[in-house]
């Protein structure tokens, strides 16, 4: 009976201690303070349901940030992405929310740095030769100077932030190529598609180098480009500002699991 006794008891030890120590876990994950920086991918322009006092910022309800949020009840969380937001902006606009206490920060930079809107604008408007010229112009900046901005970012976020879990997230592929659409040529969304590997190789070096983890959108996006006959993708919308930007299901499929695997 002693022996019986004393391995009940033995068990009910280690039952409350792993209870001890679930809850403790629980309870941290609750206590994370989440920080939300970077431009209108992050925002959430394309995804409706905008927040009334974001304005021009666009923040979106359905946008991945405000989907973990609601997820994970965080202790603190500051929702600071806005469309249009560069590397340069980012740092002198939404970095305020930054302390030694944050946990938690996602962001996404550098499509605007290279001139993503205008790129679209051109391969839109012009012919095969002025869209591959826009594209290498894009693509020669990818290689050149947005790897500086991108440490001083990166910097930047870190020295405000020394202990949090940074998620520095990337951009999908735009089109299947693939597929028989209407619109741009073969050889422009080829070209498009590339330019957005490279600025996803690139940004995701920087990460690495400054000890940030890189969120890959792209393959949660395969199956879901412009063209696939079921994009998460706008194309060219009568909403000027949302054409190429993730729709709601590319924030909750696509956006959201890739933060959740690296948060």
């Amino acid at each position: 009976m002693r022996r019986v006794r004393a391995t009940s008891l033995a068990s009910s030890f280690l039952i409350a201690l792993t209870i001890a120590f679930t809850g403790a876990g629980q309870a941290q994950a609750a206590a994370t303070s989440y920080v939300a920086l970077g431009d209108s991918y992050s925002s959430g322009v394309g995804a409706g349901s905008y927040q009334s006092g974001s304005g021009d910022c666009k923040r979106s309800n359905l946008a991945y940030p405000q989907l973990w949020a609601n997820a994970n009840s965080p202790s603190s969380f500051s929702f600071m992405a806005c469309s249009g937001a560069t590397t340069s902006t980012v740092r002198s606009g939404q970095l305020g929310p930054l302390t030694s206490a944050t946990q938690l920060v996602s962001v996404t930079a550098g499509g605007n740095d290279v001139g993503f809107a205008d790129v679209m604008q051109t391969c839109i408007l012009g012919t095969s030769a002025t869209c591959l010229d826009r594209v290498a112009t894009a693509r020669s900046y990818i290689s050149s100077t947005l790897p500086g901005r991108l440490d001083a970012l990166y910097a930047d976020i870190a020295s405000r932030a020394p202990s949090a879990r940074v998620v520095v997230i990337g951009y999908p592929k735009f089109y299947d190529v693939e597929a028989v659409c209407a619109g741009l040529s073969d050889t422009k969304r080829t070209a498009i598609n590339q330019a957005a590997d490279q600025l996803n190789s690139v940004i995701s070096q920087r990460a690495a180098a400054k000890g940030f983890r890189f969120g890959d959108v792209r393959p949660p996006f395969t199956g879901h480009e412009i063209c696939s006959g079921d994009s998460w993708l706008h194309s060219l919308d009568i909403s000027i500002g949302e054409s190429y930007h993730p729709k709601a299901a590319g924030q909750s499929g696509g956006y959201l699991p890739v933060l959740n695997a690296n948060d």
